[in-house]
């Protein structure tokens, strides 16, 4: 379990909040201070413990000298909590397909009762988004969605000033929005031609190998690498180097993501994209024709206004921090109002 050295807090504001963001994999953890500065972190397995108490209480134990070491628990004022189809309205995770614990779990529920203070949970894309709101691009921002570009992909969506989480928790879906009707089956949830499926880097890799199969003359490098061993970075990898194939991929992509973004404008009019993720790495490969076809799919009133930027925020960081922010975020304040309060 990798942590960070403990420091002092230099706003000497003894406040804390514990970020947590749980992963299909592993969970991220840390202790955060008014600055946004993680003086301590750690990670433990989310699939090494069957029972859900087992995993608190693995998780707890990790905090605990890291609570003692920032003065003792009295000095952190709560949890916030990151986590696949976290639903920010209970508390509760709801069938989340890439976590082993199935059905509804009282997560915030859980922690309350464990760590004896309050604990705030959201679905892990709206907490990146008040991260970003709080420490990173969107800061000063009121209007403004956030895509996240990994393995799935998920979104936040801010407009004025607030998160739009819907009459029941679970708004912002926008990766599931179907871009493509009747198009490439979603190997989780079964739909067919939606935005995950092909802006992911799943999705990406899933478009290298139709081409492959479908362009059967065409020399490509990833034709070297065995079918199921090919992924996203493959794919960029070889499109650095110049393969025809590879740059396509990128070119499709960005094609549909791009589209995508453009039906994102028009519903809600932000003044900024934030996109974040492994994904993104393929820079201007991508970029480009997201940004061309972003433009070419609006209508003339949302042309040229809407700013198309990478996160801010470590990706090392940023689940954490998104977390983090959920403590500082009061009820009776927007998110714009808390960042005032917080500098």
């Amino acid at each position: 379990m990798a942590k960070k050295e403990v420091f002092t807090d230099p706003a000497n504001k003894k406040e804390y909040a514990i970020g947590i963001d749980i992963g299909g994999t592993n969970t991220k953890y840390g202790i955060v201070n008014h600055r946004g500065e993680i003086l301590s972190s750690g990670a433990i397995s989310s699939k090494e413990y069957e029972d859900i108490h087992d995993f608190i209480d693995a998780l707890y134990n990790g905090l605990v000298p890291e609570i003692k070491a920032v003065g003792g628990m009295q000095y952190i004022k709560g949890i916030g909590m990151g986590a696949p189809n976290g639903n920010f309205y209970t508390g509760t995770i709801e069938y989340a397909p890439n976590l082993q614990w199935k059905g509804i779990i009282p997560m915030a529920s859980y922690f309350n009762e464990k760590f004896k203070k309050p604990c705030t949970l959201t679905n892990d894309a709206n907490a990146a988004a008040m991260g970003e709101l709080m420490y990173g691009a969107a800061r000063g921002m009121k209007d403004f969605i956030m895509i996240t570009l990994g393995t799935g992909v998920g979104s936040g969506i801010v407009a004025n000033g607030q998160m739009i989480y819907g009459h029941d928790g679970f708004a912002g879906e926008l990766g599931h929005t179907t871009i493509i009707p009747g198009g490439r089956m979603h190997w989780a949830t079964g739909m067919k031609g939606s935005l995950e499926a092909y802006a992911s880097a799943t999705g990406i890799a899933i478009t290298a190998k139709e081409l492959l199969d479908e362009k059967i003359n065409e020399k490509s490098l990833l034709r070297d690498i065995p079918h199921d061993q090919i992924t996203s970075k493959s794919v960029y990898d070889a499109a650095i180097k110049g393969d025809a194939l590879a740059k396509s991929v990128f070119e499709y992509t960005g094609e549909i993501l791009g589209t995508a973004l453009a039906n994102f404008v028009m519903f809600s009019s932000p003044e900024a994209i934030i996109l974040f993720g492994g994904v993104i790495k393929a820079g201007d490969l991508l970029m480009d024709p997201v940004r061309r076809n972003m433009e070419a799919n609006l209508l003339p009133i949302f042309q040229n206004k809407v700013k198309l930027i990478f996160s801010e925020l470590k990706e090392s960081d940023a689940a954490i921090l998104g977390a983090s922010a959920l403590v500082w975020e009061r009820k009776d304040e927007s998110p714009a109002d808390v960042l005032e309060a917080v500098k």
